[in-house]
């Protein structure tokens, strides 16, 4: 059976302490899933003292951002190279990185291949704004990013890579978020997967993995997990309340099995 993914994003939230404490209940709360991959993203000074903390069988550790750079003169930086055996995934290109830090296709290119390079599983995200789903760019849009954070991934790495449809219309911290409907992202993830299908060919299109990301909470996590296609989700806010990721995960559970 597939694997369904299961990612909180701390963003900027959490001391180091309290990120510590925060794992240490989460910990407690897991039990180990077979075919659940558990993952968070707390932030990145919290990250190698979790990563000595963390059971790796319950769960695994993802970066929020990294620089694409394995060493350097780059003040401020923090590398793939560094965070290797520290982390197991790294997230890449979330829209606060394209559209607050004017993060662009290939700086996420660079990233995802640096990603690769240091055997760090990159997660990319994907998604249109409200002006561009008006104007019907949305495939447009999804598939010039898709392919563009491809772009300098050999086909037999394409299916390491793990995308998450993730709109901007529909981020909790846009004030003008909406929830996307099931229906509007199956459309969307059919489109990224004809993407792959078409330039890769269906076996990479199959085996590559598609999550949602949008406001996700415990009572409609079930219907974006039923969306045909859709490998997992991400979430921030829930993420950050215990019960609450506990009770998407039991969700993620029931759903999969």
């Amino acid at each position: 059976m597939a694997k369904t993914y299961i990612v909180g994003n701390w963003k900027l939230n959490f001391t180091v302490g309290e990120s510590s404490i925060y794992l240490h209940k989460l910990l407690k709360a897991l039990p180990v899933y077979r075919n659940l991959e558990i993952i968070v993203a707390p932030p990145t000074l919290a990250l190698q003292p979790l990563s000595l903390q963390v059971d790796r069988h319950k769960l695994k550790l993802a970066a929020q951002n990294a620089f694409y750079r394995d060493f350097g003169a780059f003040t401020g930086e923090t590398s793939f190279t560094q965070l290797r055996g520290i982390a197991d995934y790294c997230i890449i290109g979330h829209a606060e990185r394209r559209h607050i830090f004017h993060e662009d296709d290939k700086d996420i290119q660079k990233k995802v291949a640096a990603a690769l390079r240091n055997k760090i599983t990159p997660i990319v995200c994907l998604g249109e704004t409200e002006s561009e789903r008006a104007f019907n760019e949305t495939a447009d849009v999804l598939r010039d990013q898709m392919l563009g954070a491809l772009n300098d991934v050999s086909t037999e790495d394409v299916s390491k890579v793990i995308f998450i449809y993730d709109p901007v219309w529909a981020i909790s911290s846009n004030s003008a978020a909406r929830l996307a409907t099931p229906d509007e992202v199956s459309e969307a993830v059919k489109m990224l997967r004809a993407t792959l299908e078409e330039t890769y060919g269906k076996e990479i299109a199959a085996a590559t993995p598609i999550l949602f990301g949008g406001s996700i909470n415990p009572s409609n996590a079930g219907a974006y997990l039923t969306v045909p296609g859709v490998n997992g989700l991400l979430m921030s806010g829930s993420s950050l309340i215990l019960n609450e990721f506990t009770d998407i995960i039991e969700v993620a559970k029931r759903v999969t099995q």
